[in-house]
């Protein structure tokens, strides 16, 4: 019996082993065979991970944040020779350039694409290639078979700028949580530190600047009150200013972020744009009160005082006053907190949502008249 393959294109390994390993693992289970581009090295741990549950690896390197329009060509080149190889039935991407790129290649191949908004990005909203991503998605939204949204503001943006006919498109709960992966555990630390944890790639995107001001003002008044960050450095600048910083404790990067979240007292993330924030699912699955900006992408996660609060992006004076107000609470308002952000994930963003409306688009696109798998 033929088996149809599915090919998936992100820019991490990383990103698909975390927030798409269940999806993926469905797909094999459904019989599908499941190929991944990703720039991840051959021995990179989230690539073997991958590759040990049944997906095949395609090395495809990539610029992840560049411009450089030969390494773009470079990365079109690659998709086609993938397409040629495998002659995949469905495309699955995620991430601008897997997007962009990719629903190009799909479309010469007149192969079916899925196409995942991961978030608007700043060369959508601000940045100088803004015209130019702009044309490039509204191609991309014109060939896509289905366009998945982790956000209504991103999809309404998207809607109103003629991107993506309204019938393509598709509203799912971001990544969703893993519910069973990410759950309430005790403290092993009581030693009377308030512990605030960031997570997130360390860019000035992500807020990381508000956050080390609004932690050297706090702690001039709360001394107990303790900064984390976790993360890999996205921009190098950040470097020496968190290293050595007395405010501000650097944990380093993390590949289980559940020991970090576990001692922590409360989930900030200040990030100036989100499709959907995984760090404020992770950190409500495991029962924390959040305190993130007022942005599409965080305050779907936060209902305001009552699992955590929301602030003015990028103004450390509301972001202080929002710490200050968490810390004026008792251990019990927080355990409250906790528990309604666990109540919240698994009423509306259980990952099941999200591989349930995978499974759906997929099985629509192949029982579509006049669609037949990829000429063998």
């Amino acid at each position: 019996m033929l088996r149809l393959k599915i090919l998936v294109l992100s820019n991490s390994a990383g990103g698909l082993y975390h927030f798409r390993s269940e999806l993926l693992e469905t797909l094999l289970g459904e019989g599908y065979d499941v190929f991944f581009c990703v720039p991840d090295i051959q021995d990179a741990m989230f690539v073997q991970l991958l590759e040990t549950v049944g997906c095949t690896y395609i090395h495809t390197p990539m610029s992840r944040r560049g411009v450089n329009p030969i390494d773009d060509i470079r990365l079109v080149r690659q998709y086609q020779r993938v397409v040629k190889d495998v002659r995949p039935d469905v495309i699955l991407s995620y991430t601008i350039k897997p997007n962009l790129y990719g629903s190009f290649v799909a479309a010469r191949a007149r192969i079916p694409i899925i196409m995942n908004i991961t978030g608007l990005g700043s060369a959508l909203q601000t940045g100088k290639l803004k015209s130019l991503v702009t044309r490039m998605y509204r191609y991309a939204g014109k060939h896509a078979a289905v366009v998945f949204f982790q956000n209504k503001a991103n999809m309404d943006w998207f809607l109103t700028n003629r991107l993506v006919a309204p019938e393509k498109t598709r509203l799912i709960p971001g990544s969703g949580v893993n519910l069973e992966k990410f759950r309430p555990l005790p403290k092993i630390n009581d030693d009377g530190v308030v512990r605030f944890l960031f997570i997130g790639r360390i860019m000035r995107d992500k807020g990381i600047e508000e956050y080390l001001a609004a932690a050297a003002r706090i702690r001039r008044q709360h001394p107990y009150a303790e900064f984390q960050v976790v993360g890999r450095y996205e921009e190098e600048r950040y470097r020496e200013w968190l290293e050595g910083n007395d405010d501000v404790k650097y944990l380093g990067r993390s590949d289980d972020v559940r020991e970090q979240i576990r001692e922590a007292d409360c989930i900030v993330h200040p990030s100036y744009h989100e499709g959907m924030s995984n760090a404020l699912l992770e950190g409500a699955a495991m029962g924390k009160p959040l305190i993130a900006s007022n942005i599409p992408g965080c305050r779907e996660v936060i209902d305001e005082g009552v699992n955590g609060f929301v602030f003015e992006p990028r103004c450390v004076d509301d972001l202080v006053d929002k710490l200050e107000r968490f810390l004026s609470m008792d251990c019990n308002a927080w355990a409250k907190m906790g528990m309604k952000s666990r109540e919240k994930v698994e009423r509306e963003f259980d990952r099941n949502l999200v591989v349930n409306a995978y499974l759906k688009a997929i099985e629509e696109i192949l029982s579509q008249k006049g669609w037949k798998p990829f000429a063998k």
